[in-house]
């Protein structure tokens, strides 16, 4: 899978779309949007079908999560001698592009699948500006609750043919980018709610959270955001990142809301959530960099168990893109990272 085109420029531009008036907002490459509302996302990545198999080792079926259109990709391994964790997984993209169909999540995801060994879960969520936030949060907090409902389901056959391989009392919820700030914000109201919404997971357990590269922003700029210059090979700029979360966002909205800074004087107090362990997946070369570690640090200091894995020479969404020479080689140390956690814990 090659590298995204660049997705640095450009906040807007006046060229017009037919029909639909001037191009207000853009990612070259992969979205525009009109001053009409419309919405262009072009195809940066491939789709393919669940029956494609980059493992050979991993069944992978498409599944509708509840009555919405909310929908997943399942991967769950052929040979199993015992339960496996399963893993709810949220794809990167933004909040505004990406799917669980793209081929280089179905590949990464099988793969992880295959070496963790896990059942993972790929949760394919609404899309903004369409939706805005929280429409993501809710579509991850939907599938949680999905996942509880499908427990008592045990048939061998469809839809419930791949809960008897699954070890409830394992449950992760994990993403990359936009997806791991999903993953966060899931596990956060569900470590804020009452009983009766915190006994979702039960007898199911939610032992830990997968955070690679998580989107985050702020007002104030972090220094790699303001001195990392990004190449063409990289698959977030911090022009890109500015416009996702205007397009993200609520309208007005700034980069301290709630939903975008965990950090910020307004959300929740860490100190107050009940949040499982997490793993918190930083690139050196990434703009998020700086902000990942100080969230790390944020974890520490209100007694959460953090373990943070950096991987040098690489930038954001390596793992996926595969758009920095030493993306192999980090990848694999990360897939290391991410069994050595979910068996650990």
């Amino acid at each position: 899978m090659g590298a995204l085109p660049q997705l640095s420029e450009s906040r807007s531009s006046v060229q017009p779309s037919k029909d639909h008036g001037p191009v207000i907002e853009e990612i070259q490459g992969l979205i525009k949007v009109c001053k009409d509302g419309h919405v262009e996302r072009l195809p940066a990545v491939v789709d393919v079908p669940c029956t494609w198999a980059p493992e050979p080792d991993v069944a992978s079926k498409d599944v509708a999560v509840g009555h919405g259109g909310l929908w997943a990709r399942l991967y769950v391994p052929r040979v199993q001698t015992q339960k496996l964790p399963l893993l709810v997984y949220f794809h990167g993209g933004g909040f505004c592009v990406g799917s669980a169909a793209w081929r280089c999540y179905h590949e990464f995801l099988a793969r992880v699948a295959s070496q963790a060994p896990c059942v993972v879960l790929s949760v394919n969520y609404r899309l903004a500006p369409e939706h805005r936030l929280p429409a993501a949060y809710e579509d991850g907090l939907a599938t949680v609750r999905w996942v509880r409902q499908q427990m008592s389901h045990r048939a061998a056959d469809e839809p419930g043919w791949w809960l008897a391989h699954c070890d409830f009392a394992r449950v992760f919820l994990g993403g990359d980018s936009a997806g791991a700030a999903i993953a966060y914000n899931v596990a956060a109201q569900l470590g804020s709610f009452g009983v009766p919404e915190s006994a979702l997971l039960k007898p199911a357990c939610l032992r830990g959270m997968v955070l690679i590269q998580p989107f985050f922003g702020g007002v104030a700029r972090t220094s790699s955001e303001k001195n990392l210059v990004q190449s063409s090979r990289s698959a977030l700029s911090l022009t890109s990142s500015d416009c996702y979360w205007r397009l993200a966002l609520p309208p007005g909205a700034d980069r301290d809301h709630p939903w975008c800074n965990p950090m910020a004087k307004g959300s929740p107090k860490l100190e107050d959530l009940r949040l499982p362990p997490a793993l918190v997946c930083v690139s050196e070369l990434d703009i998020l960099r700086d902000r990942n570690m100080e969230f790390c640090k944020a974890m520490r200091r209100a007694g959460k168990s953090v373990e943070q894995a950096t991987y040098a020479g690489v930038g954001h969404a390596f793992q996926v893109l595969h758009n920095y020479h030493m993306s192999h080689a980090r990848t694999t140390e990360m897939l290391t990272h991410i069994r050595a956690f979910i068996y650990s814990r």
